[in-house]
């Protein structure tokens, strides 16, 4: 996790275009994180699973909510925000809305979803799941997957492919280091050229 947390998500987005849901924006400023996926699918305006979750955190754990296609209803406001981030949660993520916006950017616990409203889900006890295969944004998340971001977006990676894609990252973010394109192109070399843009290979 803490190599995670040493790369940007946009890294990843150099390498493939697997892993990123569509669509979720930061509530607030949330710098880097990385984290194991607490996933979480309600029917819709029944959060009940949402609530039980909280007991389930781990210290380290993302909040992973599916709301099974309503995009505009809140399961995680201010409260369950402060909560998970108490019990240790690092990060939410959540394929519908998001109420409270000023407490959970005063608390600086990184949130991500579809946007802002005053509309919230309930608890009915009707259904939902916990620690199951969920998707959001069109990115399927199973439990335990590595769930990683900043203020540019967050990244999926499965569990099973965390430790080769960590290692990737890490060579990647050394060689942005080194290859210091700005100065480089400061100092007189066309960008292209050191991309491989012009058509001649990268130098």
């Amino acid at each position: 996790m803490e190599r995670f947390t040493r790369v940007t998500a946009a890294t990843l987005g150099h390498t493939t275009d697997f892993g990123f849901p569509r669509g979720l924006k930061p509530v607030g400023p949330s710098g880097r994180f990385a984290g194991p996926a607490l996933t979480v699918k309600i029917p819709h305006l029944d959060s009940t699973a949402v609530h039980r979750a909280m007991s389930l955190v781990q210290p380290g754990d993302v909040v992973v909510i599916d709301q099974s296609g309503d995009d505009y209803r809140s399961s995680f406001g201010g409260t369950l925000a402060a909560i998970a981030a108490d019990a240790g949660a690092v990060a939410a993520v959540s394929n519908g809305s998001t109420n409270d916006a000023t407490e959970i950017r005063e608390l600086g616990f990184p949130v991500f979803s579809r946007g802002l409203t005053a509309l919230t889900t309930r608890i009915l006890m009707l259904e939902g799941q916990i620690n199951v295969p969920v998707s959001v944004g069109g990115v399927v998340v199973m439990p335990g997957d590595i769930v990683f971001g900043d203020d540019d977006g967050i990244a999926v990676v499965p569990a099973a492919q965390a430790q080769e894609v960590a290692d990737r990252l890490s060579l990647i973010e050394i060689d942005f280091e080194r290859s210091d394109l700005r100065g480089t192109v400061a100092r007189g070399t066309d960008l292209a050229e050191l991309t491989g843009a012009s058509g001649q290979g990268p130098r």
